[in-house]
């Protein structure tokens, strides 16, 4: 195939699980014949399946789905081999093979973690397997949770250089406002840009305000477009409808990307999206207008501030004199050394400090980047 693509398919909880809140194995089921289509056709396709708690917390003897966190992690670990054990029953059944990758956010913020995850998915998909990923709700504590799967579903895209993310939701896409509330809301099918107003309708995570808790969605497709992958949001449980997102004709929302907004290469993304900077530089106009240009270059006698204890080779953010952020970057000297340099006549060279640049993601998606990613 010429048009074959590597496709990243996010399923949430409620695509998986029955009105009791248990897994439904007929779900789940049509949902492995739908990617085997994909498979049959060529496309490598990976999985960012939730479900796990869903699977187990009936198994550790609760009635209803836990709250508690010990006990939904207790739940987790029950359930996480039940639902791979489904998963792979089913792709053996068409000949396919499925693996488990359990992930943490600290995972992807430790470089060389990340590229070892992203060099054994690379393998497991050139290889025909269906990675399934999910993050690893039994040890990590909540301040290190991805919060949930859509932000993990847009690292993992970018993770792998996928060329399509395709969400899977209760809603059938964005909308101009709450169509809840609204009768009269328009579906948006096609979205090239990430405006204040479709993020003012979004609401705040965890609110009834906004388009059906999208807040967390808009954050994924904001990383995506970023990274230069066209994205889908659709409805979970219409027939076919992960082969239409695919093909570009399921009803839905299409997040395309603009020449506009150009692509971050891996080291970019990890930066912006991963990393968890460990300090702030304050810089000067000069030094702002060279870092904006990509110049690379970076004086001491334009270090205002420093902030925080950090490393040489750590993440930094860059802020000008009013506290906006102009962009991270990797800085090659530590916070004791850069504040003795200060008044020293010194630069930091292009390779030394790697700054995300204009016409990546700072200007682009107006820095800093949301709480949530």
């Amino acid at each position: 195939m010429t048009n074959k693509k590597r496709i990243v398919i996010k399923i949430g909880s409620s695509s998986l699980t029955s009105l009791h809140g248990e897994i439904s194995r007929r779900k789940l089921k049509r949902i492995v014949e739908e990617v085997v289509e994909l498979k049959e056709e060529g496309h490598e396709v990976l999985l960012v399946s939730s479900g796990a708690v869903a699977a187990g917390y009936r198994k550790l003897g609760c009635i209803e789905r836990p709250t508690a966190l010990t006990e939904k992690q207790a739940a987790a670990s029950i359930g996480q081999g039940l639902l791979m054990e489904a998963y792979s029953e089913y792709f053996l059944s068409h000949g396919y093979v499925a693996s488990q990758i359990l992930i943490t956010r600290s995972d992807f913020s430790d470089e060389k973690r990340y590229m070892n995850a992203r060099n054994t998915l690379k393998i497991l998909l050139d290889r025909g397997i269906v990675p399934i990923v999910n993050e690893n709700d039994t040890v990590t504590i909540d301040r290190l949770k991805f919060g949930d799967n859509d932000t993990l579903s847009a690292k993992v895209a970018g993770l792998v250089d996928a060329e399509q993310l395709i969400i899977l939701s209760d809603i059938d896409g964005l909308y101009d406002s709450d169509p809840r509330g609204n009768p009269e809301a328009r579906l948006l099918s096609n979205v090239q840009e990430i405006t204040q107003e479709i993020e003012d309708s979004a609401g705040e995570p965890g609110s009834d305000v906004g388009t059906g808790g999208m807040k967390s969605k808009i954050d994924a497709f904001k990383m995506t477009m970023a990274s230069g992958i066209p994205a889908f949001l659709g409805k979970s449980g219409v027939r076919g409808l992960i082969k239409d997102a695919v093909d570009g004709t399921a009803k839905g929302t299409y997040f395309n990307p603009s020449a506009d907004n150009g692509s971050l290469d891996h080291r970019k993304q990890w930066i912006a999206f991963n990393s968890g900077p460990e300090g702030i530089v304050t810089v000067n106009e000069k030094a702002k207008s060279a870092i904006v240009e990509n110049s690379g270059e970076l004086h001491a006698q334009h270090v205002l501030n420093v902030s925080g204890k950090f490393k040489n080779g750590a993440v930094v953010r860059l802020k000008d004199l009013d506290g906006e952020e102009i962009g991270l970057g990797i800085i090659n000297y530590s916070s004791d050394q850069l504040s003795r340099l200060q008044n020293t006549d010194f630069q930091i060279d292009e390779d030394e400090l790697a700054v995300v640049d204009s016409e990546g993601l700072v200007c682009r998606l107006d820095l800093p980047i949301p709480a949530s990613v």
